[in-house]
């Protein structure tokens, strides 16, 4: 990217008020021109028009769900080529109004959608409309605070649902700071994890089916303390720390008296502190180049509360042996100085191989694929 683009992105960018939508392919190159990719990469804005896209979940169609937090809707389009594309299948909004409804996920043909304390299904999600959304599980709690949520399915058919502390850091009980998992038959819930302060991004292995998940440090300990996590799950019930130990070897100044730092599991990756590291997924698929293969993406949605703004990208966890070997930054350019042009909140592997990054700051979806020329932007 020459300076002189870069100028002309950050000039039109100035000019446009960061929560709108539907933008102009003006707008919408002048984000492009502002990140950076590994060398053959490219980057296109797939979706803009809606608000606040926070996860992701896909249809076997090509039915793309996209849930929100603020906005209080979950939308829907056909990605381009698939199947709904060519049957025609027209973009839109369930017709209910949800509080946070964040987290969903996709099983047997049904949308599943977790709001504040309850649990919703929608059947027929390759025909959206057909179905409104029902009620099957109301026992999660109320809270506001960390009440959003993010959902996957399991290997195991359990769909899994964080928990997260009602508060910055406390004590809150035996209810929360964890990652449960239901059983949709009977509707009976077992612990998974244990001392995960917020969760907001989880997958699992494709080789062992391992849980490995995203956390969020707790604020009020200064700019670099506490990081945020990568975590692995390699036995039910283990106990990551929240709200006794951080990032494994740094005692809580209020909660940590007493505790011994090797009680509790060390992550498997500091992530820094305050990058906010919300969605992640295994890369699954073959276009990219093998170094990624079987490795993690992780969406940094960005600091609030640091006197220097951090986050606001892609990263890559290469791993080998069940352990990370490498964190690189993948995707980069949201951030520019203090100003702040987007936010990746959920990242997801399409068919096609190439990996889809929401971003809930400028309320737009890109694709990023690998094409291996030396240009690293496109238009959408």
């Amino acid at each position: 990217m020459t300076s002189g683009k870069l100028s002309r992105a950050l000039l039109l960018l100035a000019l446009t008020p960061l929560l709108a939508t539907a933008y102009s392919k003006e707008e919408n190159q002048a984000v492009l021109d502002l990140i950076k990719l590994p060398a053959g990469f490219e980057i296109e804005v797939l979706h803009d028009g809606f608000k606040n896209y926070r996860q992701m979940a896909l249809t076997d169609s090509g039915m793309l769900y996209v849930g929100s937090r603020k906005e209080g809707k979950v939308h829907y389009f056909p990605l381009p080529g698939s199947a709904a594309a060519k049957a025609g299948v027209p973009s839109g909004a369930i017709s209910m109004k949800f509080t946070m409804p964040s987290g969903i996920a996709i099983k047997g043909g049904s949308l599943y959608i977790a709001d504040i304390g309850k649990l919703y299904r929608v059947k027929d999600a390759e025909s959206p409309g057909k179905s409104a959304p029902e009620i099957i599980y109301d026992k999660l709690p109320q809270d506001l605070h960390h009440g959003w949520k993010y959902l996957k399915f399991g290997p195991d058919g359990r769909l899994y649902i964080p928990i997260g502390a009602p508060c910055n850091i406390c004590d809150a009980g035996p209810n929360y700071s964890k990652i449960i998992s239901l059983d949709l038959d009977t509707l009976s819930t077992r612990d998974e994890a244990l001392g995960v302060r917020n969760s907001v991004g989880f997958d699992f292995s494709p080789t062992t089916g391992e849980l490995w998940f995203t956390d969020n440090g707790r604020d009020m300990m200064g700019d670099d303390l506490p990081s945020d996590e990568l975590n692995r799950l390699s036995r039910r019930g283990q106990h990551f720390g929240y709200p006794y130990v951080h990032q494994g070897d740094t005692l809580d100044p209020e909660f940590g008296t007493g505790k011994r730092i090797q009680d509790y599991e060390a992550p498997k990756a500091r992530l820094g502190a305050h990058v906010a590291s919300l969605g992640m997924t295994f890369y699954t698929q073959k276009q990219f180049p093998p170094k990624y293969h079987g490795g993690i993406f992780i969406a940094e949605h960005g600091s609030w509360n640091r006197s220097e703004k951090v986050g606001y990208r892609v990263r890559f966890a290469k791993l080998k042996d069940g352990e990370v070997e490498s964190l690189e930054t993948f995707a980069e350019g949201w951030l520019q100085g203090d100003a702040v042009h987007g936010r990746p909140a959920d990242v997801l592997v399409a068919p096609d191989g190439s990996l889809l990054v929401s971003d809930d700051g400028r309320d737009r979806l890109y694709r990023i694929f690998y094409s291996g020329h030396s240009g690293t932007q496109k238009g959408n």
